[in-house]
């Protein structure tokens, strides 16, 4: 479907694999889009596997967010609903899954991608990976209350809050000690696959029953509006500003409008 997001089958376990190592695999929305096809087609089972992993390419990062030129022409407020909109239904097709996720992690997983990675049932990661969402120092943007329930959930409301208002990365250390991440691994992918060929043999209905769930209690959990937030973020000058200022290299100047 595309070069920068590739799919490989092997045996009964499919590995997902962001394919832009340059961009240190930044998410195209069109990946974003492949990802969803690719969820859809294991919930309908017309992509029969038993296992997922999911990864980025190179050792540098597993994603680092959405690529920010995607924002470049953002104007309005559907704008802002409509891509929050679709990261919600993305991420809540790989959340939906009924069989084991698992992301093997190198670097940076930021932005999309942390949120990605917050939505696998698993995180085996290196020891240079750098997970967040530092958003407050870089773009301006927000979290849909969706992303938010995800992370709190994962972290917890005080460590959500802590590293949102900082800005800061999750290293190894502290993710081990929070249970972000599961293992602490030199391999990611060769560990993810050995789970796997674990994984694929436990009981599917035990699996998909304790996901879906989990997945109930956090939805039930998040029923509160708050496209006004959505809105309020990326339609202010405060964005644009953040994202001229990304590309261009150099400290935003927040002005809180």
């Amino acid at each position: 479907m595309s070069e920068e997001l590739l799919f490989e089958r092997i045996d009964d376990i499919g590995v997902i694999t962001f394919n832009r190592p340059d961009a240190r695999n930044a998410l195209t929305f069109d990946m974003y889009e492949v990802l969803a096809s690719y969820c859809e087609r294991i919930l309908d089972k017309s992509l029969d596997i038993r296992c997922l992993i999911v990864t980025g390419a190179g050792d540098k990062a597993f994603a680092a967010g959405t690529d920010i030129s995607g924002f470049r022409d953002f104007r309005t407020e559907e704008d802002a609903l409509g891509y929050e909109r679709t990261m919600d239904r993305v991420l809540g097709l790989l959340e939906s899954l009924p069989i084991p996720t698992v992301a093997a992690i190198r670097g940076a997983c930021t932005g999309g991608g942390a949120a990605i990675a917050a939505c696998c049932d698993l995180r085996l990661a290196s020891d240079n990976i750098k997970f967040g969402f530092p958003i407050a120092r870089t773009l301006g943007n927000c979290l849909s209350v969706g992303n938010l329930s995800r992370l709190a959930e994962l972290l917890g409301a005080a460590r959500t809050r802590d590293i949102l208002i900082t800005s800061r990365l999750i290293k190894i250390d502290e993710a081990l000690s929070i249970g972000l991440v599961n293992e602490s691994v030199t391999d990611p992918m060769a560990r993810a696959m050995e789970l796997c060929e674990q994984l694929r043999g436990h009981a599917p209905l035990t699996i998909a029953a304790s996901k879906e769930g989990l997945r109930r209690l956090r939805e039930h959990a998040a029923v509160v509006e708050g496209d006004d937030l959505i809105v309020q973020c990326y339609t202010s000058e405060d964005f644009r500003e953040g994202m001229d200022a990304f590309l261009a290299k150099r400290k935003p100047q927040w002005k809180g409008r």
